[in-house]
């Protein structure tokens, strides 16, 4: 305002100089009684108020400069000037506080607010402070500086977590909430995604627990498109484990013993943790003895000491093994296993041919089908034994070499064909129970381990069947008459028509050929009809064309 007024008076000193002179002139002028031209006379000086005018100071009362100076003071003003652009990251002086506001000057034409919850990671803020701001509008329509603190602290977080992520520098931050899928972390300022499987090298189920924890992690992917960052403390563990594998795995020897801590049970196996490198105990090698799971003898958590078996440096397998560490049982068999004595077992599997039983865990011992009885019907294993049944059996033979033991059910009773003849008579008659049944004939057991079969053709007299299970039913009782005896073959042969006369001894003169009798069609078929007649004969008519 001062250089404005300054202005009008340096106008007023100009024109007053130039025109109260004349004025004044023309004033005398008129005053001055009128008289005849004369001889000029010599001009008088009169002092006026401005005789002391500058006339080196122009009308903007400013004083003239030498070309020199002129540059010099031009430099210096032209330095006032910043340069400043919407987006651009300055630093600014607090120069006010209010209750709600930080009021900053970043050597604009006009100082700027910002609002005082962005300040709040700052105790005791105080004028005087300098802090970095973003230039978000340097003139909003109001005319009003606009700056923010946050965005500038985003921005600078952002550069910084960029970096991170090429060097893979480790970096702090703070877990701040829980989110779908994982958490949030604070970085450098900036909300970064946490997965809930980069946690921990183990499964994570609640979350809440590091709401509020510092934490150390690696920024593993970021998104420049919408500046999103993804950080994993999971990367952390494995890299430190990685080193710890590495010192491990260049000390270990086969047959070395570790202790190791069971971290995950599957069907088949179980992961055990050796002090920051894994190792795999498979099913086959927990126990001597058979076990359907692992966890039938190990438990989470559980810590026990494990035998190195082999391992592959380049993969970085490494297989264990715990019954490696007792003796084998074949090797160390008590007295009383031996041929001829009587053992009791456990059916620990089941094949066509047989079923095997653990007599101890780790020794086996196959009870073939043939045997289970002294019959020679055949049997299936499948339906005589159960998995998990106990059974005693006779040990027959034991070959600790080979590590292989028969044994034998049969063979704990007498073997019923030694007195066959006299317990089974030829033209005896014995009731037995129908087992199988067959196109050719049915099957019947007399007693344990003895049996025989009834010809399809030795069920009735007089009617014919096309299968035996038109007569009988497996489980069914029948009375049979024994025909023959093969004791070599462990064979019987059995009759059930047998046990009553011979129906055509006495119908023959009955029906004799050319009597004539009524009869009921009960099949037909193509050739002729087959025709129920007294007495409960069949008969058969053929077609005659």
């Amino acid at each position: 305002m001062n250089f404005y007024f300054k202005q009008l008076n340096a106008d007023a000193q100009e024109n007053a100089g130039a025109t109260e002179p004349v004025e004044e002139a023309s004033a005398a002028t008129t005053n001055a009684p009128v008289e005849a031209p004369a001889k000029a006379p010599v001009a008088e000086v009169v002092e006026t108020a401005h005789d002391d005018f500058d006339w080196s100071v122009d009308k903007r009362n400013v004083s003239s400069y030498s070309k020199e100076e002129k540059e010099k003071y031009d430099k210096v003003y032209d330095n006032t000037f910043i340069q400043l652009n919407d987006g651009e990251l300055v630093n600014g002086t607090v120069v006010g506080l209010t209750n709600t506001d930080v009021v900053l000057n970043i050597g604009f034409k006009s100082d700027g607010l910002i609002s005082l919850n962005e300040f709040r990671d700052i105790q005791g803020l105080k004028i005087g402070d300098e802090v970095e701001v973003m230039i978000v509008e340097k003139e909003d329509r109001d005319g009003h500086l606009n700056l923010s603190r946050k965005q500038a602290r985003t921005t600078r977080a952002w550069e910084k977590i960029v970096e991170v992520n090429k060097t893979g520098e480790v970096v702090t931050g703070l877990v701040t909430s829980k989110t779908k899928g994982g958490l949030i972390v604070d970085v450098f300022g900036m909300e970064t995604f946490l997965p809930g499987s980069q946690i921990d090298v183990k499964p994570v189920t609640d979350y809440d627990q590091f709401v509020g924890k510092t934490m150390e992690f690696k920024v593993v992917k970021i998104n420049e498109t919408i500046k999103n960052a993804v950080v994993s403390h999971k990367a952390l563990i494995e890299s430190d484990m990685e080193a710890q594998r590495a010192e491990i795995i260049g000390k270990l020897e086969k047959g070395q013993v570790l202790e190791g801590t069971v971290k995950n049970i599957t069907d088949f196996g179980a992961f055990m943790d050796l002090g920051g490198l894994d190792g795999l105990l498979y099913i086959t090698d927990i126990s001597w003895g058979r076990i359907s799971h692992p966890n039938e003898v190990l438990k989470m958590d559980q810590k026990l000491n494990v035998v190195v078996l082999d391992f592959d440096d380049e993969k970085k397998r490494i297989s264990l093994g715990l019954k490696q560490l007792t003796p084998h049982p074949w090797d160390v068999l008590p007295a009383d296993i031996s041929e001829g004595n009587t053992v009791k077992g456990k059916v620990v599997n089941i094949e066509d041919y047989g079923a095997f039983l653990e007599i101890y865990p780790g020794v086996e011992g196959l009870v073939h089908v043939s045997e289970i009885t002294w019959a020679n019907t055949p049997i299936n294993a499948k339906d005589f034994f159960k998995l998990g049944d106990e059974h005693e059996a006779k040990i027959v033979t034991l070959d600790k070499d080979t590590r292989k033991m028969s044994l034998s059910i049969k063979q704990l009773t007498e073997d019923p064909w030694n007195d066959i003849e006299s317990r089974f008579a030829e033209g005896t008659k014995h009731e037995g129970e129908v087992k199988n049944i067959t196109n050719y004939g049915v099957f019947v057991e007399l007693a344990q381990g003895i049996g025989g079969m009834i010809h399809i053709s030795d069920l009735s007299w007089l009617k014919r069947f096309n299968h035996p299970g038109e007569y009988t039913k497996v489980g069914e009782k029948i009375d049979v008459m024994i025909l023959g005896i093969d004791k070599e073959n462990r064979k019987l042969q059995l009759g059930h028509k047998q046990l009553e006369e011979d129906p055509w001894n006495t119908l023959q003169d009955t029906f004799a050929i050319g009597t004539v009798h009524e009869g009921t069609i009960t099949r037909k078929d193509d050739k002729g009809a087959t025709i129920q007649l007294p007495y409960g004969l069949e008969g058969f008519a053929l077609i005659v064309t």
